[in-house]
């Protein structure tokens, strides 16, 4: 098995600011990330970044009266700055305006044109701004695109470079096949086989200079510049500085990819089309989000229901924030939030469960000067559902260790005792905390630390509560 591993987030669009969607997003990646350096120790390699190419951030700019790169610089450091908003742990962060990047889209776009994968024709097309991709009647709704419903489409009519995207049905569905859980969840993979199976339509990956030159220029043609999807899907290798540092690449890729499902036939079927056209190894495995929406409706800026990264852990703090977040649910079905309901989470399982747990047992340790010595252990279940990306699974089996401590501590009332037989009891309660922090290290990295502080050696009583209690 191997001792290094890689995972990436999607690039997010430098046209707004990060929402709770992407927050999830990469906050799973970090604990992802986490896990299989600090409990499997491999080397990894976590990437995220900035998609900043494309004719909306070329809009958004020419609207401010700025420089597209200047507005990209301005909008990347949002992004750049959840590293420390939400403790991440990431290690690239690559925009698709480095050099590197575009020395390597420019690459991967001539290998896919030396294998014939690549033709200039006249198109003519329903396209979505707001997705920047081509969209057929089928997946109209009322002649609008459903994920954008606000927007006019554009017909588009002008001469493109194509990729033969329709050569790529069979080795995709074989990929599939071979690979049972390539996407999660299932229901993702088998709405991305029906895809396929409907049919592919090779799809448009330049644009003309003279009407869009926000873009990396197409090899050999000046007067064309790259598709943003076409180039910005490149930055998964890019990161790994292919095509320059070959030994580096080959021995980090394949990943893991993590997505929302509004990306899922980019990932899971253009990009690794993309991919053996280039003649390079797929994607190891592509993990899918549902959308969060806030009670019951889309998040929208228009109706004011948008809730930020900032908005949460000024609220309920760093770790808080990344365990509400991954208790949501991770790559299923939508999910639907509002600040009522993550109070309730909050003081639960948290101010009232764990952090309550954790003061009980310390006051009373520190009371009897218990001492512990003992080296925490690993759940084989933790491990099991960690194994799989079972990210909220695996929370739901810390909460089930919570209360099944908190019965322990009621059949046993440690508080009754004297002697010999409190310490027992409690160096058995004090353990399990022990364990249970070890399975929290990659979701709620400086509670765990801060547990294992106060519980190892002479153990010591907490000062304040872990989580104060929400009024």
């Amino acid at each position: 098995m191997s001792n290094k591993f890689y995972l990436t987030t999607t690039l997010p669009y430098v046209n707004a600011a990060p929402h709770i969607g992407f927050a999830l997003e990469i906050i799973e990646a970090d604990v992802i990330a986490r896990y299989q350096e600090k409990i499997l120790g491999k080397e990894v390699v976590f990437n995220t970044g900035t998609d900043e190419h494309g004719q909306k951030i070329y809009e958004k700019a020419l609207e401010n009266q700025v420089d597209p790169k200047e507005y990209c610089d301005q909008w990347a450091s949002k992004f750049a700055n959840l590293k420390k908003l939400l403790n991440l742990n990431f290690n690239h962060f690559i925009r698709t305006t480095d050099e590197k990047h575009i020395a390597a889209a420019q690459e991967f776009w001539r290998l896919c044109a030396q294998n014939g994968d690549i033709y200039k024709a006249k198109y003519k097309v329903k396209y979505c701004v707001g997705c920047e991709l081509a969209k057929t009647d089928s997946e109209l709704v009322n002649n609008r695109c459903p994920l954008h419903p606000n927007q006019d489409l554009e017909l588009r009519e002008e001469e493109n470079y194509f990729f033969r995207f329709s050569r790529y049905g069979e080795k995709l569905l074989a990929l599939y096949e071979q690979n049972p859980n390539f996407v999660k969840p299932s229901g993702r993979l088998n709405e991305i086989k029906a895809f396929v199976k409907n049919g592919l339509e090779d799809f448009s990956i330049s644009r003309l200079k003279a009407k869009m030159p926000w873009g990396i220029a197409v090899p050999d043609d000046e007067e064309h510049v790259m598709y943003v999807w076409f180039d910005a899907l490149v930055n998964y290798i890019s990161t790994l500085d292919w095509p320059q540092d070959q030994d580096k690449f080959k021995s980090f890729w394949p990943g893991i990819q993590l997505a929302g499902k509004d990306n899922l036939r980019q990932q899971a079927a253009m990009w690794q089309a993309m991919l053996l056209s280039a003649q390079l190894p797929n994607s190891a495995a592509i993990l899918i989000n549902g959308f969060i929406g806030v009670d019951g409706q889309k998040m929208s800026k228009s109706l004011g229901n948008v809730i930020s990264p900032e908005d949460m852990v000024s609220r309920y703090g760093v770790d808080a924030s990344r365990y509400l977040l991954i208790n949501l649910g991770t790559f299923g079905e939508d999910m639907d939030v509002s600040f009522d309901k993550l109070d309730i989470s909050f003081n639960a399982k948290l101010a009232n469960g764990l952090g309550n747990l954790c003061s009980r047992v310390a006051k009373m340790a520190e009371q009897v000067n218990l001492t512990i010595t003992t080296e925490p252990s690993i759940n084989e279940n933790f491990t099991k559902l960690m194994d799989n990306f079972e990210l909220s699974e695996t929370l739901k089996l810390v909460d089930s260790e919570v209360s099944q401590l908190d019965k322990f501590l009621t059949v046993n009332t440690p508080w009754k005792k004297e002697g010999e037989e409190k310490k027992q009891i409690l160096l058995e309660a004090s353990q399990k905390i022990r364990n249970i922090a070890l399975m929290l290290t990659p979701f709620m990295p400086e509670t765990a630390e801060e547990i294992k502080e106060h519980f190892q050696g002479q153990i010591k009583s907490f000062t304040s509560g872990l989580f104060p209690r929400l009024a």
